[in-house]
Parts: structure tokens; C-alpha cells; sequence
């Protein structure tokens, strides 16, 4: 005699509610808003999502938008869907070990629970309570879309995260990591500014969108603490998935694009409901593809060249008497509006008076060229501040960085050629190429040096560390 266990199901909470109830009616719903964007761009290397989760009428437009970047004939192993709890706290991370399927009115959809629990077995941040997904809507939401986008729809695994804890956090991207490559797409459910008026909405919003797009948790869990204090009236949140938007930002590295995709709120669909929004924003995460060509199409005129070096020079002439350093030609000199590092190294008599860089490709080259050189004359902890009468006397010396690329191994990098980028955790330390010309050191002994020296992690912490190279343009 044998004896089989019965699947467990949970059932579809809010059909009728947030979606349409009945199969036909939310299958045209959700081909509806998906049709208003179908000379949308896909993308064959998308690897996460952020959709919003309120209900169709409201967000099903943006959602829409999101889902359009798929590539419908992908076939992914799985699915994280990760998403905030709005039914208890767990201090943690609750994945869903005790479902065997979701029903949706479109159909059922498997849950990976073999995954779920190994997710739970890696470290004690991950908990299984039931409870925790019984009412929950902001997973469920998303699967008629993935229903009706991808052609052949995964195995699910439901997440959801509830800790401001950001060594939690920390944990749980760790354990998250290995599993976010190419087999799996993660969709991270978030709506944005809860209540505002429909102006404020917009501007907090917007501000939260670009730290998003700047691909940093540091930066974004700034930008909700600024925007916690602008006294905004009736702002309760500026993303109410933060901690799993925060948890998808320690996933990335410089290997990853954001791209934003949509952005509306409800005021924008009921008009009379403007006193009191909720934001919603839809986000694609690209992987990369950089290689040594990226570096190589990287190329500045001379003119570029000197034209920088008057803007870091300006920049801190300026700073002895408060006025504004000329803006740049951005006609005349295109290259300087591409978004990428660069170092500024200040020289007295052949003898360092500073030196400060930044590896972000956040903003134009023009404006960290200028921010660096200030930083280099004024903030160096190594000199005191340049004074006025020393400005004619120091040397400017600009490196401006190529794109970073992550390498596999130290194979892929060329002493004296790049310069060496170490990243575990928050700590993160660099070599400039030129470091190289300086000392008698061998590849292996260049990057032991940057772990020990400047990353903080050991003379063999780069082993397990992330690695990516970069080349320097030098004037």
C-alpha cells in the first residue's frame, strides 16, 4: 500500500480584489496593459525586476512595463519573488517552505520548495511562517503577469523580507547571491511614496528613483532617510519594499545597468484622488557584457584633455573666492558628459599635496573632475587644505577611468595596463595602473598589496573578494 500527500495550495486571496476574479476577464486585464507597450524593447539579459503591487487599476500600467522588458521566450529555472510584509514583522527574511503551488484564476504555479528550504537552512536570518504569506498581496500580485508574459512560466520561490537590520540584510543577500545569474530572474515587489499630494509625490519619488538607478544600498538607504526628514506632509514612506529593494542593491556590482523604465502615480490615473498618492516606479536590472572593448572605445582628444584640466583647476581657484568655476561646452566636448571615475592628484615640487578619486559611474566626467579636484585641494586627510598663495605652485595630474569590468581570475589582469578594484562587503580598496611603475612588484604581490593596504582585507582577502579592472587615461 502507498500512500501519496495531498499538494498544499495556497489560494488566490485577492482575485476579485486587486485583479479580476474571473480567468477570462483577468486575462484580458493583464493583456490589456501589456498590449499599451508591446513596441516595448526586451532584453535577453534582464535578471531582476522592481514592480509595483498595488491593484491593477492603479499600478497595472507600469507593471505592464516592467514585464515588457522579458524576453517571453526565455525560460528561467526559477523565480525569487521578494517582496515587503504588510502582516507582521519577522526580523528576517520568510520564505515559503509550506506551499507546494499558488493558485491564480489563470492557473496554478509551482513553488520551489526544495529551494525554499535550503534558503532556510543556509543561515537562521531565513524563517518559514506560514502566517507571514496567508494575506500577504504583494507577491501574489505578480503572477498573472508572469503568467501571461513568459511562455513557459518557472517554479516560484516567495521571499519575504521584514528586518531594517542592514547586517540582516547583508546575510540575505549573501545566501541570495549565488543563484542570482542567468538560471533566475528576480522580481522585487515595491511600491513608492505612500500619501503625499500628487506634487510632492513626484519630487520624492523622482529622488528615490536615482538613487535606485545608481545601483548603491548606501546611497538609496540615504536617500529614504533625507527624504524621512524633508518634512514632506503625509509622506509614511518612500518605498514600502525598501528592505527588499535594498537586499536586490547588495546583489549588484558595476557588471549590472539599472534602467528605469515607467514612472507614475495614482494621481495620475484618478485625478480627484490627487490630495493623497501612492508612487509607483517600474525598474529593469540588466546584466552585462563588458569587455576590454569597452575600455579601448574610450578615448579623449586633447582638447578634452585640457579643457579638463581647467575645470579642475577652476574649480578649486574658484573655491578661494565663492564664485562658479565656466561651465562646460557640453556640444563642444561630448565625451565629458559620459558618466564614469576619475582621479585628481595634486603635486607641489614633485611632492604629493593630495590626492582624491571616485569610481562611481554616476555622474558626468566634467562634474567629478571638478567635485575631485576640490576634494584634493581641501579634503585629504593626509595635507592640510591648499591655501591660496600655494595655487600657482601645484601641478594638476587628472585619471580618468575607463568602465570597470569584473575578471574570474588574475588572468585576465595586465600588470602596468589596468588598475585593480577589490570590493567584499563594504570594505573596497584600488590600485591605479601607474602604482605599478612605481614599485617591483609581481601581478599576484600588485593585488596582495591592494587587499592588505587599501581594501583592509588581508594580504590574501582578494581570493574571495570581487575583482574588476580598469584602465587610466593619464594627463
Amino acid at each position: 500500500m502507498s500512500f501519496t500527500s495531498t499538494p498544499k495550495v495556497r489560494p488566490a486571496i485577492q482575485a476579485g480584489r486587486f485583479y479580476e476574479g474571473d480567468p477570462l476577464e483577468l486575462k484580458n486585464e493583464v493583456d490589456h496593459y501589456l498590449s499599451r507597450h508591446a513596441d516595448m524593447t526586451c532584453h535577453p539579459n534582464v535578471a531582476a525586476l522592481i514592480v509595483p503591487h498595488a491593484g491593477y487599476y492603479y499600478s497595472g500600467n507600469v507593471a505592464a512595463t516592467a514585464y515588457m522588458t522579458l524576453d517571453k521566450a526565455k525560460e528561467f529555472k526559477r523565480i525569487f519573488l521578494i517582496g515587503p510584509s504588510h502582516i507582521e514583522w519577522t526580523d528576517g527574511a520568510s520564505v515559503d517552505a509550506s506551499n507546494n503551488y499558488y493558485d491564480t484564476p489563470l492557473g496554478r504555479v509551482k513553488v520551489d520548495c526544495d529551494m525554499a528550504r535550503q534558503l532556510i537552512e543556509a543561515d537562521e536570518v531565513f524563517n518559514s511562517r506560514e502566517s507571514v504569506f496567508k494575506e500577504e498581496h504583494c507577491l501574489e500580485v505578480q503572477l498573472p503577469f508572469l503568467l501571461r508574459r513568459l511562455d513557459k512560466m518557472p517554479a516560484i520561490v516567495p521571499i519575504i523580507v521584514s528586518t531594517n537590520d542592514y547586517s540582516k540584510l547583508r546575510r540575505i543577500a549573501e545566501v541570495l547571491k549565488p543563484f542570482f545569474n542567468e538560471d533566475n530572474l528576480f522580481v522585487i515587489s515595491s511600491d513608492f511614496s505612500h500619501y503625499p499630494s500628487y506634487e510632492d509625490a513626484n519630487i520624492i519619488d523622482g529622488k528615490t528613483g536615482e538613487a535606485i538607478m545608481s545601483g548603491d544600498a548606501e546611497e538609496f538607504i540615504a536617500t529614504l532617510m533625507e527624504n524621512g526628514r524633508s518634512g514632506v506632509r503625509n509622506l509614511s514612506t518612500s518605498a514600502c519594499g525598501a528592505y527588499a529593494i535594498i537586499t536586490l542593491l547588495l546583489m549588484l556590482d558595476k557588471t549590472y545597468s539599472v534602467e528605469h523604465i515607467l514612472y507614475q502615480n495614482s494621481g495620475d490615473i484618478d485625478r480627484h484622488g490627487g490630495q493623497r498618492v501612492v508612487g509607483y516606479h517600474s525598474f529593469a536590472i540588466l546584466r552585462g557584457d563588458k569587455t576590454d572593448k569597452d575600455m579601448a572605445d574610450f578615448i579623449l582628444t586633447e582638447k578634452e584633455k585640457a579643457e579638463l584640466k581647467r575645470i579642475a583647476f577652476e574649480s578649486i581657484a574658484t573655491a578661494f573666492n565663492d564664485k562658479k568655476a565656466k561651465e562646460s561646452d557640453s556640444e563642444t566636448y561630448p565625451m565629458l558628459n559620459k558618466k564614469c571615475g576619475a582621479f585628481v592628484t595634486l603635486t607641489k615640487h614633485g611632492r604629493l599635496r593630495g590626492c582624491i578619486g571616485h569610481f562611481g559611474e554616476d555622474s558626468p566626467l566634467h562634474e567629478i573632475v571638478a567635485e575631485m579636484a576640490r576634494a584634493a585641494a581641501f579634503e585629504d586627510p593626509r595635507f592640510p587644505q591648499l591655501s591660496r598663495e600655494e595655487l600657482n605652485d601645484v601641478e594638476i595630474e587628472i585619471s580618468v577611468l575607463t568602465p570597470m569590468r569584473r575578471i574570474g581570475s588574475l588572468d585576465e589582469f595586465q600588470l602596468h595596463r589596468h588598475g585593480i578594484y577589490i570590493k567584499k562587503g563594504w570594505r573596497s580598496g584600488t590600485y591605479l595602473p601607474q602604482v605599478a611603475d612605481e614599485v617591483n612588484w609581481t601581478k599576484e604581490e600588485f593585488v596582495a598589496h591592494c587587499s592588505h593596504d587599501k581594501a583592509g582585507l588581508g594580504w590574501d582577502g582578494w581570493r574571495d573578494a570581487e575583482l574588476y579592472v580598469y584602465e587610466a587615461i593619464v594627463f
